[in-house]
């Protein structure tokens, strides 16, 4: 299954508008895209709550990491470097949390304000190995962009 991206972006932008609280945001993006496909096996946010430490938030599969360093694994790398981190393989991730032993591959992206505030990563996770494309990336990281920029 392939995602229609461009009813995706077009579905959350309806959902969302107006909205600018970051939790609902999160909720209401993490289930759309949960949905879009099935090579998404765990999707969901980790938000920045104090000085290099995440904390899970809504999301969507099974149970989460409660709390991730900035220092330890994909989504604390994607906190600590600004970049969307897209890891074909968990296994050689040097340093990777194993929240579920069923995940082979992730994507990673971190999620900014339009204030520029780094608010938290979105983490989707998938059973398969190398599931994520750049285009996944790319796509997701544009509709992050559009869905938070009033984020508070």
């Amino acid at each position: 299954m392939s995602i229609d991206y461009t009813t995706l972006s077009k579905t959350i932008a309806a959902l969302t508008e107006g909205e600018t609280d970051a939790v609902a945001l999160m909720a209401t993006v993490t289930c759309e895209v949960h949905h879009a496909d099935d090579r998404f096996d765990w999707t969901g946010f980790y938000r920045v709550v104090g000085p290099e430490l995440l904390k899970i938030g809504p999301y969507q599969g099974g149970h989460g990491c409660l709390v991730i360093p900035f220092a330890r694994g994909v989504c604390g790398e994607a906190a600590r470097t600004g970049e969307v981190q897209l890891v074909p393989d968990v296994d050689a991730f040097p340093g990777h949390i194993a929240c579920a032993s069923s995940t082979r591959s992730e994507l990673v992206l971190p999620v900014w304000n339009g204030a520029g505030e780094l608010l938290g990563v979105f983490d989707i996770d998938s059973d398969q190995p190398d599931a994520f494309t750049q285009e996944d990336a790319d796509q997701m990281a544009a509709i992050l962009a559009a869905t938070f920029k009033n984020a508070s």
